[in-house]
């Protein structure tokens, strides 16, 4: 039987066990020397990540063949128009590579958000919204890059969802591991 543990990732924490520059690691949380991350989440963002003992799941859950969606809950500054909303739907140009389309739809602010240290920066003359933005891809810093082209800067992005696994009502911090058989 593999080892799944879904893990909400705390802002500003490395997705990674290794120690660098003095940034919060993995290895705050974790001490099973058999872990290994399924795909990563930046430093800035937060929510679902998956560890896990099985190297053929892992493989399944980052290789671009298996197109697991990841979906994320992303406070966005600005106003996200139809058209802002059409092209991140099409795919948007990223270093000269369209990206493959994106599902993504207006949301409300997650019913229950935990605060964030520091929080976001409020600017009383600009809106901020929230979209659900899910990806089969996952390049660097993909989906704060895929807003910015659509003018839609991002302030906060949480990962909800990694294929069939959701975050569910994890805390920052806190994980539980689920059951997965070959």
């Amino acid at each position: 039987m593999s080892r799944v543990i879904l893990f909400n990732k705390p802002f500003r924490v490395m997705s990674q066990f290794r120690e660098i520059e003095n940034k919060p690691t993995l290895s705050r949380y974790f001490n099973d020397k058999s872990l290994r991350v399924a795909g990563r989440l930046d430093y800035d963002s937060e929510g679902l990540l998956i560890l896990t003992d099985d190297g053929r799941l892992l493989q399944k859950i980052t290789h671009p063949r298996f197109a697991k969606y990841k979906t994320y809950r992303v406070q966005v500054e600005g106003e996200p128009c139809q058209n802002a909303r059409e092209q991140l739907r099409a795919g948007v140009i990223l270093n000269d590579v369209k990206t493959q389309p994106a599902r993504v739809r207006l949301t409300s602010e997650p019913a229950a958000l935990w605060a964030r240290d520091p929080p976001i920066r409020d600017r009383k003359s600009i809106p901020t919204h929230w979209l659900e933005l899910s990806i089969a891809e996952g390049r660097n810093r993909q989906v704060r890059r895929m807003t910015a082209a659509v003018h839609l800067p991002t302030l906060r992005l949480i990962r909800i969802r990694v294929g069939d696994w959701s975050l569910g009502e994890l805390q920052p911090g806190d994980c539980r591991e689920v059951q997965y058989s070959n």
